[in-house]
């Protein structure tokens, strides 16, 4: 397998949403950005969990999330398309709100993981709902909130068993 990295001509580098929306250039990692995307958030997810707790965890995916949808539609225009696979702030707005009851249990945060890649890929409902119904940023960003909730609830479920 070989990894390739490469930005698109017609994205202008010295825009902040490129950046933003690629989450610092794991977009552009092939294959599977998506899954790029997830790896390069846990260690700021967790990061931001040591320091401000889950409250702060789910205040900065709030905040992300916002920034998400900004520069997530930047991006689209840029590239005449809608939900471009170099766009990776989803995964990280959705890998955060996963991350919110791993607290800093290794087991926790890889399931974490797993279990958002699963539900980011597969698209089960209602994530496929969203994915399909919702157009612009706001498709681009419902799947993966939805799938971090879903992550979430299976997480607090299991948590006492771990």
């Amino acid at each position: 397998m070989k990894i390739n990295y490469k930005i698109p001509e017609q994205l202008d580098q010295k825009e902040r949403y490129v950046w933003i929306a690629s989450w610092f250039g794991c977009g552009f990692i092939n294959p599977a950005p998506g899954t790029w995307g997830s790896i390069g958030a846990i260690p700021f997810g967790v990061a931001i969990f040591a320091l401000s707790g889950a409250y702060g965890l789910g205040f900065a995916a709030f905040i992300i999330t916002i920034i998400g949808f900004w520069a997530a539609d930047k991006f689209d225009k840029a590239m005449d398309g809608h939900d471009s696979k170099m766009i990776v702030i989803d995964e990280v707005a959705g890998q955060w709100i996963a991350l919110i009851p791993a607290a800093l249990n290794p087991i926790l945060i890889i399931l974490a993981f797993i279990l958002f890649r699963f539900f980011d890929i597969l698209k089960p409902w209602p994530i496929r709902v969203i994915d399909k119904k919702l157009k612009g940023a706001a498709g681009v960003m419902g799947d993966d909130i939805i799938a971090g909730i879903l992550v979430t609830i299976i997480l607090v479920a299991i948590e006492p068993f771990i």
